[in-house]
């Protein structure tokens, strides 16, 4: 299936991604191999040819790499065209024994954690790569001087920022330079949104990508109960027959050509309805009304 298409710097990618954490974590224990690859699979046939993932995503500090061996699994058994997606990973936070938590933005750390992803993933260069969340122990700038190093050496197409607000973002601008800093990657949702509505509409000005991670709510139940919290929603999603998660995804879409969300899915069923967003044509009044959730 051919599916709309928008930019992430010079990368083209469906409108629409696949977040891939809820197959490691979530609520519910990890996916079996057999359904992450059938999840995969799924939004590959459906168009999708933006995955996302991170070295964090896994059930356990000892197991970190457990996302990306999934992603690596899928595309080495899908029989479309491996060329056409791209995936995206991402690097700076720690995990260790006791499930203790940490950040890392040092160029050591963020250059081991980035070669260990490429030999979980099997690539030679990421895609695209994030720095998942700042390091406070460090100035911002060396985080990114570090994105840059890693670019320059060809280990990265892309830079991205995750977990960034606008202050950090000019701060990688003026570091990378026009057009240097490809995405944004934060959580925007209909219930998500008083902070991040600004950084969206800033990378807008300014050519970034802005990819929001939990779009639909979360994990922990507010993208399942999205309908039941905004009537409006329900509405729309009746009126076109579609689930509110469609509606919520085509929405988000049109806030800008250079929003790619990525709807996290567990199940192949997830992410083939999630993926009908990208054609779901809403009206200009719906349109009016979804955003009164955010005015």
């Amino acid at each position: 299936m051919n599916a709309p298409t928008r930019r992430i710097g010079s990368l083209t990618v469906s409108a629409l991604g696949l977040g891939a954490m809820p197959l490691s974590q979530g609520r519910d224990k990890p996916a079996t191999p057999e359904q992450a690859t059938a999840t995969i699979h799924a939004a590959l046939d459906a168009g999708v040819t933006f995955l996302d993932t991170a070295d964090i995503y896994a059930p356990t500090w000892d197991t970190m790499g457990h996302n990306e061996k999934f992603v690596a699994e899928a595309l080495r058994t899908w029989t479309g065209d491996r060329s056409s997606v791209v995936v995206a990973t991402k690097g700076g936070i720690t995990r260790s024994e006791g499930e203790v938590a940490g950040r890392n933005g040092s160029a050591t750390y963020l250059r081991a954690a980035l070669e260990k992803s490429l030999t979980n993933l099997e690539m030679d260069a990421a895609d695209l790569y994030y720095w998942h969340r700042p390091d406070r122990s460090i100035r911002y700038a060396e985080g990114v001087e570090a994105l840059a190093a890693l670019k320059q050496e060809g280990l990265i197409r892309e830079i991205g920022l995750s977990n960034a607000n606008v202050e950090e973002i000019e701060v990688a601008r003026e570091v990378l330079g026009d057009g240097g800093l490809a995405a944004v990657q934060n959580e925007f949702s209909p219930t998500f949104f008083h902070t991040a509505l600004r950084e969206l509409r800033h990378c807008g000005e300014h050519g970034i990508a802005f990819v929001p991670w939990s779009p639909l709510g979360g994990t922990g139940g507010g993208a399942s109960a999205v309908g039941e919290r905004f009537p409006q929603i329900q509405k729309i999603a009746d009126a076109h027959g579609v689930s509110p998660q469609q509606v919520v995804l085509a929405w988000e879409l049109s806030l800008g050509d250079h929003v790619v969300p990525i709807p996290g899915a567990s199940r192949p069923e997830s992410i083939t309805d999630s993926a009908l967003a990208m054609t779901l044509e809403l009206s200009a009044e719906e349109l009016e009304e979804l955003g009164r959730i955010i005015a």
